[in-house]
């Protein structure tokens, strides 16, 4: 059996109806559970002796906007004794009913959860150390969604240069 199966079968066998959905793209094996059994998961697969999942890479969201549910949160997940990958994804509808922190399984949880707090907005229940970490205090919103106004200027080339440069502060009409 590949390693990649027997992760999953793991996860069914102990957890049953949390795991939603299985996917493989690219290489890379993705297991959807959901949001209320994620810390069982994350602790069978850390503390199992054939998978040990010692390792959590990264903890990062994407935003589905206008979809829903609206948000996914995704760990990357490293069995560094297997040499093995795996990502788990939670479906979030409402960012401030997030996951629950995995900070009690792996302790750099508490900074990439700060992180995807901080830039797309999606609260971990239980970690209480969400602040900004990238941005000012005093910053409103959050940047990496996709509702979030992007208040660019336009660039300046060769052709437009005259139009741009009358817009800029300097430009005295």
């Amino acid at each position: 059996m590949k390693r990649d199966d027997m992760v999953v079968e793991k996860l069914r066998a102990a957890l049953g109806d949390a795991v939603e959905e299985v996917s493989d793209f690219r290489g890379e094996r993705t297991v959807y559970i959901r949001k209320d059994r994620l810390i069982d998961a994350c602790r069978l697969l850390r503390d199992d002796p054939d998978l040990r999942y010692n390792f959590l890479a990264d903890i990062v969201a994407d935003d589905h906007l206008p979809d829903y549910p609206r948000f996914a949160v995704n760990y990357h997940l490293m069995s560094m004794p297997n040499k093995h990958r795996l990502r788990l994804r939670v479906w979030v509808e409402d960012p401030d009913d997030g996951p629950p922190t995995a900070a009690d399984i792996w302790v750099i949880a508490t900074w990439l959860e700060m992180e995807v707090w901080d830039l797309m907005g999606v609260r971990f229940a239980g970690n209480g150390s969400l602040r900004r970490l990238f941005l000012p205090e005093d910053w409103q919103g959050h940047p990496l969604r996709k509702d979030y106004p992007l208040g660019y200027e336009e660039v300046q080339f060769s052709f437009n240069w005259q139009e741009i440069d009358a817009k800029k502060p300097y430009a005295k009409q």
